[in-house]
């Protein structure tokens, strides 16, 4: 019993033991998968010829799930019915694909789900996977490649569609009205495109960045790129497609009445050449318009007046549309008021500006004081800017200052013959060493005018210069900050950037655009060599 008893002891003692010298830990799941799904096989096999099935299915190793199938998988040539991808949403192993549509003879399909496929825990994407099939006896394996560029902007599209259409019945119509022959398109933040599976021939090459995804050009909303002549196929050529927003033709909406003396009219194209008429009760009547900012419409401000009814007549151009409205009782009247756009501190670059509610009929500068701290006159000049409602006060600032503008009453009439109250701001700026000065050095340029453009990181432009010969361009009392420089080669010498014309087959003007950004400080002097390509 004695000997039970010391051995039931022993063994609780030593599981004891056992316990407390046991090291703790933690299960894991393993190392973090990092590999993409695999596809196991497909039905018909991938690079099938004589192909004539109505469905492909695909087989993974991994459960995966399908991200924005619609935006990513490109086919090429595209179908008039999209096939159906099952399942449209969760996680599966079999990937399901529908052909609604009838397949050509001798023709080359290709499938490429682009960033489509991942896995379904780690997220693992299976990169550019292809299904590429042939409905002929081979495969066809050549290339078409190249690269996209921006014509004015510094931000990049991603998703552009890169197409080629037969030249043999390619027309100026063909990319409103046609789908291409072969299709590939950028990826995310990439500018390189390369179509695959193309047969030798002669193609149009065109870029598009197809905003509703219809493989069609729709000139008021997305941008196109083009190559005028056609390409031969074979080619170890490397092509540059630089996409451009084309100018919107004038075009007018029906106006609507906001307010007893002003109406609200849709407006699309320049605003330069644009004329506008109104007859009230077939009577010829005064009228003044503006610009909504950062809108496709304008304002029309007509006399305070009654009438029964009002026909507004737009030209612009070869362009001219008529509307006839009733009008409404309202009780708002847009009268003048003013505003200034800064007050406080300014920087060097800054614009003063009034802001003015109706348009100016007059203004009377005698009546307008700017004096500085010391009570000196300061000499300026008054822009009128009536299509944006906005009176510029130019004026050479000096540092560390303060300034004081004085509008005495009837200094400004506006289109009602009403005039202004007294008005006072006041701004002030500071020294010279809180800014820093920029001079830019030009190599490899022989075109003439250019416009060089500093701007902001959002691309905002904070000054720009027009230059007709190579010499250093200096950038003063520039506030601390990162630039970007924007050179526009101005072919026709009209002061500002012109857009391209599909139908004219015209090109967006060059532009150089510098994308590494330069550091301007505080009390800097900074020189900066830019080599044009």
């Amino acid at each position: 019993m004695k000997f039970l008893t010391y051995t039931l002891a022993t063994f609780l003692i030593s599981c004891l033991l056992l316990t407390s010298c046991a090291k703790r830990g933690f299960i894991t799941g393993g190392a973090t998968d990092t590999l993409p799904p695999v596809v196991l096989k497909s039905i018909p096999e991938n690079f099938s010829t004589h192909f004539d099935s109505k469905e492909i299915k695909l087989f993974f190793d991994e459960y995966i799930k399908l991200n924005k199938i619609n935006q990513n998988l490109i086919i090429s040539p595209p179908f008039d019915t999209q096939p159906e991808i099952i399942p449209a949403g969760g996680a599966t192993k079999t990937v399901t694909i529908k052909i609604l549509d009838s397949l050509k003879p001798n023709t080359t399909y290709s499938f490429n789900f682009g960033q489509s496929i991942a896995d379904n825990n780690e997220g693992n994407i299976l990169t550019d996977f292809k299904y590429v099939f042939s409905t002929g006896s081979f495969i066809d394996s050549l290339k078409v490649q190249g690269s996209i560029k921006e014509s004015y902007n510094f931000k990049k599209d991603n998703f552009v569609s890169v197409m080629l259409y037969d030249a043999t019945t390619f027309t100026d119509s063909t990319v409103f009205k046609e789908k291409p022959i072969y299709i590939t398109n950028t990826l995310d933040s990439l500018t390189t495109f390369s179509i695959e599976n193309v047969k030798e021939g002669s193609y149009y090459l065109v870029a598009l960045k197809d905003k509703n995804n219809n493989h069609k050009f729709e000139p008021k909303t997305e941008k196109i790129g083009f190559i005028s002549e056609p390409i031969q196929v074979p080619t170890d050529n490397l092509h540059e497609l630089i996409l451009f927003k084309e100018d919107k033709l004038p075009n007018a909406g029906r106006p609507s009445m906001v307010s007893q003396n002003k109406w609200l009219v849709a407006y699309e194209g320049e605003y330069k050449n644009l004329e506008i008429e109104a007859l009230a009760d077939n009577k010829p009547i005064d009228v003044r318009f503006s610009k909504i900012q950062k809108s496709d419409s304008i304002h029309v401000f007509v006399p305070k007046i009654e009438f029964d009814s009002i026909q507004f007549n737009f030209k612009n151009g070869d362009f001219e549309k008529s509307f006839v409205n009733k009008p409404r009782k309202l009780k708002e009247i847009d009268s003048l008021s003013i505003s200034f756009n800064k007050n406080g501190g300014v920087d060097f670059t800054d614009r003063i500006e009034l802001i003015t509610s109706t348009p100016i009929q007059s203004f009377d500068i005698e009546k307008m004081n700017l004096i500085d701290k010391d009570s000196t006159q300061v000499p300026f000049k008054i822009l009128n800017d009536e299509l944006n409602l906005r009176m510029l006060i130019d004026f050479e600032k000096q540092e560390n200052q303060k300034y004081s503008f004085e509008m005495l009453p009837g200094a400004i009439i506006d289109f009602y013959n009403k005039s202004n109250d007294s008005l006072t701001t006041q701004f002030s700026t500071e020294a010279y060493t809180k800014y820093g000065n920029l001079t830019l050095n030009l190599l490899n340029t022989n075109e003439f005018p250019l416009i060089v453009e500093l701007l902001d990181s959002k691309e905002n432009i904070i000054s720009f210069v027009t230059i007709s010969e190579n010499i250093p361009i200096e950038f003063l009392t520039l506030k601390p900050n990162k630039y970007l420089v924007r050179i526009i080669v101005d072919k026709n010498n009209n002061g500002k950037f012109d857009t391209g014309n599909y139908l004219n087959k015209a090109q967006a003007e060059k532009v150089y655009l510098f994308e590494n950004p330069i550091d301007v400080r505080a009390n800097w002097e900074v020189n900066e060599t830019l080599v044009l390509p």
